[in-house]
């Protein structure tokens, strides 16, 4: 965990250095028409980052609860030691968790950067905060092993429509920090409670 916040910094800062913290912009990027439509087309009459999203929701679910690699994802959560004296390899299929993870926040990437019309060196920050959030109030447990697509789901949009209904509201942006910090502190304390009577 501490690893991967290091690496997020160190990405981080090296996008301010490339971009001198200045947006990309240009006729490029606004001429292409697939680009374009990533992030703000409509697919009969449904947006199509919703339709992306289902698309990738349908994929994971089979992927992590229809096949092998789903399961092997468990047990290496549940007990990485006892996975790996089961015959799993832990460090292959550590290295796939991680390669599907950076798959969708690329994908994401693209879609935020579409609608923006623009590459913003600031996008997405604090964004890791409404991740933990969501998977928190989904019911995926921190210590690992348990947790499901479908409450991940139903926990970003628990997530989504807090963040648009205090803006909607008016509510100052500090504000909001603490609102969605004290909302991931009772996540976590109710996570770690139900770990306990578990």
């Amino acid at each position: 965990f501490i690893a991967t916040l290091a690496t997020m910094t160190i990405f981080r800062g090296a996008t301010y250095v490339f971009t001198n913290g200045n947006p990309i912009t240009g006729a490029k990027m606004n001429s292409s028409f697939l680009f374009q439509f990533m992030g703000r087309g409509y697919l009969f009459g449904i947006p199509f980052p919703i339709i992306i999203m289902l698309v990738a929701y349908g994929v994971l679910f089979v992927l992590l609860h229809k096949t092998a690699f789903g399961r092997k994802t468990y047990a290496l959560g549940g007990n990485e030691t006892a996975a790996r004296i089961a015959g799993v390899r832990t460090k292959m299929v550590t290295m796939l968790i991680y390669t599907i993870s950076g798959l969708m926040a690329a994908i994401a990437g693209i879609i935020l950067t579409s609608r923006l019309s623009s590459a913003q060196p600031d996008a997405g920050t604090s964004y890791e905060m409404d991740a933990i959030a969501a998977v928190v109030l989904g019911g995926t447990s921190l210590a690992g092993g348990k947790g499901r697509i479908f409450g991940t789901l139903i926990g970003a949009l628990i997530i989504g429509t807090l963040n648009n209904g205090m803006n909607l509201l008016g509510i100052s942006s500090f504000y909001q920090q603490i609102v969605k910090g004290i909302v991931i502190l009772i996540a976590v304390l109710l996570d770690r409670r139900s770990s306990n009577n578990g």
